[in-house]
């Protein structure tokens, strides 16, 4: 119970499952206190339940749901009107698409980047002025290994993730004078439900070394601590994802789509 966030409140959205939860289990065992949001209530209260018994913090649940506009609003507003500072916003929430973009339902594209874009930036501006008045507090926002390159079939979510990273950088270099530390955790192929959401169950099924998404939040949260901008997960992603740059962006292109090519599309 001697973590950097000990007694305090942090906020973790889509804490229903895969890196969320383990986030949310990382930081409770290290004795923060949890506001956590998902659009799934049960599976936030029983996650809230289950930290609660175990490390004996402070939780509150919040469903919401991050595809609509007023979402972070709504979030900001339950944490004031319960009174809770919170000292450490996690911005986990987000989701991908795996396909042929021109094949893809709209909606889902224009969620994808209000969820992994827009909610991100709204919830960081709503928390961040009260954090420079204390001097004191956290962002860690979720990018990935997809943010250092575009990935054709995943064209609109690496997309969004290349946004949340070079977000994190600019604020972290921009706050840290205030004593704020902003980082982007890029995490490579995790063991998660977020492959079989975006639809790409069966070429992950083909990927290895995938990490543990318990193992993803531990680097994450330690290197929030450690004050870096970025971290990504795993030494070979680290090292793939910085070989790319010694290579011309169009041959880093067209190697990602020949790995992500649906086979409806290869025998186009």
């Amino acid at each position: 119970m001697s973590g950097p966030w000990a007694g305090k409140w942090a906020l973790v959205t889509g804490a229903s499952a895969g890196i969320g939860v383990a986030l949310a289990r990382e930081l409770a065992a290290g004795g923060a206190n949890l506001v956590l949001t998902a659009r799934r209530k049960e599976r936030l209260e029983d996650l809230a339940q289950e930290l609660s018994a175990a490390h004996k913090i402070r939780t509150e649940v919040f469903a919401a749901d991050l595809a609509q506009q007023d979402a972070p609003q709504q979030i900001f507003t339950f944490t004031l009107a319960k009174q809770i500072e919170i000292e450490l916003v996690v911005n986990n929430a987000g989701f991908g698409g795996y396909g042929e973009f021109a094949t893809a339902e709209t909606q889902r594209l224009l969620d994808m980047v209000q969820v992994n874009c827009s909610a991100v930036v709204h919830l960081t501006r709503l928390y961040l002025p009260q954090m420079l008045k204390r001097r004191r507090g956290d962002v860690l926002i979720l990018a990935s290994t997809a943010s250092f390159q575009a990935v054709p079939f995943i064209s609109t979510y690496a997309a969004t993730k290349a946004f949340d990273l070079l977000f994190a950088e600019g604020l972290a270099e921009e706050v840290r004078r205030y004593g704020i530390r902003v980082c982007a955790l890029c995490p490579g192929s995790t063991e998660s439900e977020f492959h079989e959401v975006a639809g790409q169950a069966g070429l992950v099924a083909a990927m290895k070394n995938r990490e543990t998404a318990e193992r993803v939040a531990r680097v994450g949260l330690q290197a929030l601590a450690a004050g870096k901008s970025y971290v990504i997960s795993g030494i070979g992603n680290y090292l793939g994802a910085h070989a790319q740059r010694l290579v011309p962006r169009r041959v880093v292109t067209r190697i990602t789509a020949k790995m992500f090519r649906p086979p409806t599309a290869r025998s186009a």
